[in-house]
């Protein structure tokens, strides 16, 4: 059966909240129910039906057109396949339990804050924050994997609590800063001070990276298990990264202004 499918009728005029459209909450629904479902703005009341054209199918699988401006795609979702076609605004994937969202363009601040688990892929760029959480939240991302095949902006992966997330181009400044636990993967260059006051948990730079902080001691060249192990995991998210991943690596620990126990792989050069 094929998938249901919500076609853009024209550019949105203000930012709309897709949170509703993920597909346990769209199982069972009638046309004529989606189509009254509202999308919650601060402007103007608005419905699905104003927005989109509906192409009834299989609630278990998504289609949407995408927009900068349609936020919290695939908020809370538990199951299922989203995909949208283009760009998606903030907190993309917010709060994920379970199932696959894609992005096919880039994705604003704050995708997958929050995350518990399922997979989220953006195959464009990724906005600040990424993983991280919002203000007055005391973790960011909790579970499941978060891929960006472009490049991610600042403080990627702020907080992480657990799960994964690989970026396979750049990352920005303080990325993996604060992080609690959890993996982050950088397959570019990162920004200034990566690992910012991180307590846990394992940062992977394979491009290298600008200034870091004083407060890492460097361990030196390695050629560790937990780098195979970590290779085999990656491997079906990130086949380029994967094959990177084995190779020695130098073993930074720190940051000692903080915990102190977070480490920090980055090229042997």
């Amino acid at each position: 059966m094929s998938a249901l499918h919500f076609s853009l009728r024209q550019a949105p005029a203000q930012r709309l909240d897709l949170a509703p459209l993920t597909p346990e909450r769209l199982a069972g629904l009638s046309e004529a129910e989606i189509a009254k479902i509202e999308l919650q703005t601060t402007r103007q009341r608005v419905c699905v039906g104003d927005v989109f054209g509906l192409r009834m199918g299989d609630a278990a699988q998504v289609r949407i057109d995408g927009h900068e401006r349609f936020d919290r795609i695939g908020c809370a979702m538990a199951s299922g396949d989203l995909h949208v076609d283009g760009d998606a605004g903030i907190q993309a994937g917010r709060h994920m339990r379970g199932g696959r969202l894609t992005v096919t363009g880039n994705a604003g601040p704050w995708a997958g804050s929050g995350m518990k688990g399922g997979t989220l892929e953006i195959k464009g760029d990724a906005g600040e924050r990424l993983g991280a959480p919002l203000a007055g939240e005391m973790a960011g991302m909790r579970g499941g994997v978060l891929i960006v095949r472009g490049n991610a902006g600042a403080r990627a992966g702020d907080k992480l609590r657990r799960g994964m997330i690989v970026v396979e181009g750049n990352a920005g400044d303080h990325a993996g800063s604060r992080m609690i636990a959890g993996t982050l993967i950088v397959g570019g260059r990162a920004g200034a001070l990566p690992g910012y006051l991180m307590a846990r948990g394992s940062i992977v730079l394979a491009g290298g990276h600008e200034a870091l902080a004083p407060t890492f001691a460097d361990c030196g060249v390695h050629d560790l298990v937990a780098s195979t192990l970590m290779a085999h995991y990656v491997q079906p998210h990130s086949a380029q990264l994967g094959r990177r991943l084995r190779q020695p690596w130098r073993r930074l620990l720190g940051d000692m202004a903080a915990m102190g126990k977070g480490e920090i792989f980055c090229p042997p050069a």
